[in-house]
């Protein structure tokens, strides 16, 4: 929700088709558990652990040894431009420094973006590997055109590394980095909760929406907010008013809102599961006049928007995901796999399973953080993950001013 997604698209089935045929020559290859003792090229492998980065990079230094050893170039896959900002203005620039910070010539990996397009996508993946990549970062639009993406790598001996989502079924060696989602749906849940308490909400009504889904994040956010929430509604203290059709397309959040807002004009609460889609949704409570500090609604991501509105009293908090962690996290999985030796322990810490690949893929998973005005100034504005001056608009300034925000 700093992490968003895009809607299924159905991939080409011609290039499938194509792409299944070519995995049937893939072969298989050494997991991600024990770190090994050299690389492929006899240099000492360095050790680096999930909770080592920092906000200047520093840590990817340790790996330059990893990325002067290692063959052929880096393929990083990127959704889309429109449903979230993270992927311009943090994943793309972060990757980038972390590979450079850990010595990577520029000619050496290359960003693209698919526009929302699984299609293009699927070109981008095939001109990578065709160019000589070694390992594909993947955060795939679907897992449909995902796993034929990396079905094809895999057949061609290309490496995968899954990027912020899982891709079910994907290839049966990746590795998978991404921040603790279910944790990420636990802070939305209990954030909900607080807000409830906070702004008096009484005889809470809520609508829970989710995410697409098609995105296996979504269906694990749900899992943490769902199981904080249940026990406030077996017990009757609220009401859930449904959990209607997930989707992470803002205008189609907004109609589905409306939608249950006119059919259920009880409802007094939201669950939204990122900023996004709580912007649009607020932006209809606006229409309706609804006073801040008495609709709570969540996100996630810590947009610029979402931040605004938990300043202007319209949204309860925002799940911040520090983009700069999962960054060089990937960047670091994939300069090992570069060079020819698994992912160490050191940096795997968790397994995710993939139940269509009836699967435990290794995963590096990073801890997620609840942000609201009273922690503001000390996590996203100290970060940088926004600033000051773009944050603090006229409307409002003062919530900045109390929030310690300079």
């Amino acid at each position: 929700m700093l992490n968003m997604k895009v809607p299924a698209r159905s991939a080409g089935t011609a290039f499938i088709a194509t792409l299944a045929i070519t995995a049937l020559a893939a072969c298989s290859s050494t997991g991600t558990s024990p770190s090994p003792s050299a690389t492929s090229s006899g240099g000492t492998v360095p050790q680096i652990s999930a909770d080592a980065f920092t906000a200047d990079f520093s840590a990817m230094k340790q790996l330059t040894s990893l990325a002067s050893q290692g063959k052929g170039m880096v393929g990083v896959l990127l959704p889309d431009t429109t449903t979230s900002a993270r992927y311009v203005t943090f994943d793309a620039p972060y990757l980038k420094k972390a590979f450079e910070a850990a010595g990577l010539d520029s000619s050496k990996f290359k960003i693209d973006n698919a526009q929302g397009s699984a299609s293009t996508m699927q070109t981008q993946a095939e001109a990578d590997i065709t160019a000589g990549a070694s390992v594909l970062l993947v955060d795939a639009i679907d897992s449909g055109s995902g796993a034929a993406i990396e079905a094809a790598a895999s057949a061609r001996g290309v490496k995968v590394v899954d990027y912020d989502r899982l891709v079910k079924g994907g290839a049966k060696d990746r590795t998978y980095v991404s921040f603790d989602n279910v944790k990420v749906g636990q802070l939305i849940g209990q954030g909900e909760i607080t807000c409830i308490a906070d702004w008096k909400v009484s005889k809470p009504n809520i609508l829970v929406m989710d995410g697409d889904p098609t995105d296996n994040n979504a269906k694990l956010f749900a899992e943490g907010y769902n199981g904080v929430l249940k026990p406030h509604f077996d017990n009757g203290e609220y009401v859930n008013v449904g959990e209607p059709a997930g989707t992470w397309t803002p205008s189609v959040a907004q109609t589905t809102f409306a939608q249950q807002y006119t059919a259920h004009p009880n409802i007094n609460a939201v669950v939204t599961p990122n900023d996004d889609n709580a912007n649009a949704v607020i932006a209809y409570l606006q229409s309706k006049q609804i006073p801040a500090k008495t609709f709570p609604t969540t996100g996630q991501d810590a947009s610029l928007s979402g931040l605004q509105n938990i300043l202007k009293g319209y949204q309860c908090g925002t799940v911040y995901k520090p983009i700069y962690f999962e960054a060089q996290a990937a960047a670091a999985a994939v300069l090992y796999l570069r060079a020819g030796v698994p992912v160490p322990s050191t940096l795997v810490n968790s397994k995710t399973t993939d139940d269509t690949a009836k699967s435990d893929i290794a995963s590096v998973l990073l801890t997620p953080l609840w942000v609201t005005s009273k922690n503001m100034a000390d996590t996203v504005v100290k970060d940088g993950a926004v600033t000051s001056s773009s944050l603090c608009i006229s409307q409002v300034k003062d919530a900045c001013t109390a929030a310690g925000i300079q």
